[in-house]
């Protein structure tokens, strides 16, 4: 169980990588905001779903009474849907090859993030990392 974040973030990963071959196929001839609105449905009805299924429902109550965590799962939201209204329109315009490299600087983004606003730290093998994966995402896009 130690180790079980490292699946879930490879499934992640995997599916994410989905996520743009399949985006990328569908967007050929159609606008990609309304692209975005139709997949964040299907996201909201599938998942709507597995809350029921696994009988949580009664956990929204609790979302709902805690101001601060509705709040900050709103702005949540609210990122995630700019990002993938961008992403797909990034994908509409540009090769998976360009886009999807760049899009993962968000690795980067959220490290520095992580470390001014959540107080985690950066260290030596961190910032080493988090040029690497700028050089490289780079190097991709631009290539």
């Amino acid at each position: 169980m130690e180790y079980l974040w490292i699946i879930f973030a490879l499934l992640s990963a995997l599916t994410a990588a989905l996520v743009a071959i399949f985006g990328k196929i569908g967007l050929q001839n159609i606008d990609s905001t309304t692209a975005t609105a139709i997949r964040s449905i299907v996201m909201a009805l599938f998942l709507t779903i597995i809350v029921f299924s696994q009988k949580k429902f009664n956990e929204i109550s609790s979302i709902f009474a805690n101001s601060k965590a509705l709040y900050f799962i709103v702005l949540s939201g609210v990122a995630g849907a700019l990002s993938w209204l961008f992403y797909f329109l990034a994908l509409k315009f540009g090769t998976v090859r360009q886009v999807v490299p760049i899009d993962r600087l968000s690795i980067v983004f959220a490290l520095v993030f992580a470390a001014i606003f959540l107080g985690e730290k950066l260290n030596l093998y961190s910032i080493i990392g988090i040029i690497l994966i700028t050089v490289g995402a780079i190097i991709i896009a631009l290539n």
